[in-house]
């Protein structure tokens, strides 16, 4: 499986991790989740788990309103929570 846009594959030998990353920024927002093959069950589950997560954010951020063109300290901790809670 390769990387999509706001999901990169970590496949380092080096490393304890193995898994995606999600990464989102938006309006002054940063949205950061790792989302390990070992904890989901292979690479796949652990994309599907992830991708999953990245449309309820996509979701969550579209809906959002804006101040001064940035997202709301409120829309920044319901993305926080979200991911937290995802995977």
């Amino acid at each position: 499986m390769k990387s999509v846009k706001n999901l990169t594959r970590f496949t380092y030998e080096t490393s304890a991790f193995q898994g995606w990353r999600l990464c989102v920024r938006s309006k002054g927002a940063n949205f950061i989740k790792y989302f390990s093959d070992k904890q989901h069950g292979g690479e796949s589950k652990s994309f599907e788990v992830a991708k999953a997560a990245l449309e309820s954010l996509r979701v969550l951020l579209g809906k959002a309103k804006l101040v001064d063109g940035k997202h709301t300290e409120k829309t920044i901790e319901k993305g926080t929570k979200l991911l937290a809670k995802a995977g």
